[in-house]
């Protein structure tokens, strides 16, 4: 409760809250919520679309004002592809269904006459508020750890492919972009969209790649954009700091792939070992009855 009124009473605002402010205004009033034709059915979908997109903008309004940036959970959705107001909207949502589950749960549990306590309901309506409140949180940051899984994977060919292009004869800024054109994975269009746009706004191809890795949370990115800037003007530097790189990652994800593998045997061996107590206690509990009884 104190959070809540914490949270909720204004204060003091500094410049930055107060240009935020302005922004989130700005935001408001420029949304315009998308007009649906159809049956009843597509009437009420939408309807139901605009009250969330319209939720998760004011809420995303609020986060704004109180300066609450939440970089790894936006560099999160940011890898998934998602929306931040959409993810908000959710959140709260899923919130408040959690506080009507937990009384209808007692509700029920009363009816077969287990408790009756006028507590119960309302600790049960805050535990499972605040329980489906953050269970998105939880989904996001799974999901965008296997994602961050394979982007880096990716770029581990990537910048192989990068330096075999350069050691061809190509310029450095070439070689970067006919490396994405490759394929055609999400990782390697993100990659591409990024070194087109930075071709478009006149920035650097590392500046590029450098503001990806920040936008996603990627640090072999960052370190990518440093090492390119520094050497970006001698090729047979960059072709041996790009395979260097591009091996030492390959080093990590073997690392990583023998240490889950390692972490599955133990959890078997665990799982082997209850058995095999299970099956003893299952043995011996006839005869042990039959000793005590004696």
């Amino acid at each position: 409760m104190y959070v809540l009124v914490r949270a909720l009473l204004p204060g003091a605002r500094s410049p930055l809250q107060t240009v935020a402010r302005v922004d989130a205004l700005r935001a408001r009033g420029a949304y315009e919520p998308p007009v649906h034709r159809g049956g009843k059915h597509e009437e009420d979908d939408g309807r139901f679309a605009t009250a969330r997109a319209s939720l998760g903008l004011r809420l995303a309004a609020f986060y704004r004002q109180q300066g609450w940036e939440l970089r790894s959970l936006r560099a999160d959705l940011a890898v998934l592809d998602r929306s931040w107001e959409r993810f908000l909207a959710t959140k709260v949502l899923l919130g408040v269904a959690g506080l009507v589950f937990g009384p209808a749960v007692f509700a029920i549990v009363a009816v077969l006459g287990i408790g009756r306590s006028p507590l119960i309901p309302v600790w049960l309506a805050l535990l499972c508020g605040i329980l489906f409140f953050f269970l998105p949180d939880l989904e996001i940051r799974r999901d965008a750890q296997d994602k961050r899984r394979d982007l880096r994977r990716v770029i581990g060919a990537y910048l192989d492919l990068v330096a075999m292009s350069l050691a061809g004869g190509r310029g450095l800024p070439e070689a970067l972009l006919a490396a994405a054109e490759v394929s055609d994975g999400w990782a390697s269009r993100r990659i591409r969209d990024a070194l087109q746009d930075a071709r478009i706004t006149g920035h650097t191809q590392w500046y590029a790649l450098g503001r990806l890795g920040e936008e996603l949370g990627i640090e072999e990115l960052k370190e990518l954009s440093s090492s390119l800037a520094l050497v970006a003007d001698d090729g047979a530097k960059v072709r041996e700091s790009l395979a260097s790189r591009a091996e030492t990652m390959r080093h990590r994800e073997l690392a990583e792939i023998e240490g889950s593998a390692g972490e599955k045997s133990q959890s078997m061996l665990i799982a082997q070992l209850l058995l095999c107590a299970g099956f003893l206690v299952f043995l011996i509990f006839p005869a042990a009855m039959r000793v005590f009884q004696m």
